[in-house]
């Protein structure tokens, strides 16, 4: 693309897009450039729309990447390009969400008390624990567990904010004796060997691996222990309000429709880990 990259690219950085979406939405207008083998500027909106319906029909992709790459095509032609979505009309495709199947108490439990490495364990409580992304989790560094505060610091989170979430006592107790045998000293969670954090796919691969040894055979990844902290702080009372925050949701209505539920009343700060039935694992 050249110079309309390099545009593109601009416009995501100055708008504060993360890597992971600027990478994503400089691909599908790399993408639609070949698949209709012509400058992505040269290309009309009905070519734009044949293309998406290329993706639903022929690759199938799934609503949630089909949206993401639609949103990539309207930010290069309505941001970069500057097209008007009057003029240059770029639909976003409606699809069913599927709910998600929802762990129980009873399952997240067995899941964790079934985990015998110390460290895969401690990276799954806290992700439980706190209510935090995987991208959030593999990214934590010593210095962001706040125990004066009883908080851990999640800094630039989805959508370059910071927040604070959960620290529970139980996840305290556990942190503490990982970091005594592990000494992290940057990274929470290093890359075995590396002075990087531990990769998204890492952290996906052991917690579907675990889930399978405790088995469970509900759908999804390790996104389903956010689903839950969220989902049982509400069962336990906290109200809608709360649960937004925790889940740094800039939108409330993100929340409500993330949950699937009503809100109810506003409870103590407790998270949903205190309440699990866990017994102690030895370190290998």
């Amino acid at each position: 693309m050249g110079i309309l990259r390099n545009r593109m690219e601009q416009d995501l950085v100055v708008r504060g897009l993360s890597v992971h979406t600027q990478r994503g939405y400089l691909s599908v207008v790399t993408d639609l450039a070949r698949y209709h083998r012509r400058p992505p500027d040269q290309i009309s909106d009905r070519d734009v729309q044949r293309y998406v319906r290329h993706l639903i029909e022929e690759r199938r992709l799934a609503w949630g990447s089909l949206r993401t790459m639609v949103s990539g095509l309207r930010f290069f032609y309505w941001t970069t390009l500057r097209r008007t979505p009057r003029e240059f009309v770029i639909p976003m495709p409606k699809g069913a969400r599927k709910l998600p199947e929802i762990l129980s108490r009873e399952e997240v439990a067995r899941l964790l008390n079934g985990v015998a490495n110390l460290r895969h364990r401690v990276l799954l409580m806290t992700t439980y624990g706190a209510g935090l992304r995987v991208s959030e989790v593999t990214r934590l560094r010593v210095s962001d567990i706040d125990s004066q505060r009883m908080l851990i610091r999640v800094e630039q989170g989805k959508g370059r904010t910071d927040r604070d979430t959960l620290l529970s006592p139980r996840l305290l107790e556990e942190l503490r004796r990982y970091c005594r045998i592990y000494r992290p000293t940057h990274w929470l969670f290093p890359a075995r060997g590396e002075n990087a954090p531990m990769s998204t796919s890492t952290a996906q691969h052991l917690y579907q691996a675990w889930k399978v040894l405790a088995g469970i055979g509900k759908r999804g990844g390790i996104h389903g222990l956010r689903h839950g902290f969220a989902t049982h702080l509400l069962e336990s009372g906290a109200d809608v309000v709360t649960i937004q925050r925790l889940l740094g949701h800039d939108r409330l209505e993100t929340t409500a429709h993330y949950l699937h539920l009503t809100p109810q009343r506003l409870s103590e700060r407790v998270s949903p880990l205190d309440q699990l039935a866990l017994a102690p694992v030895t370190p290998e």
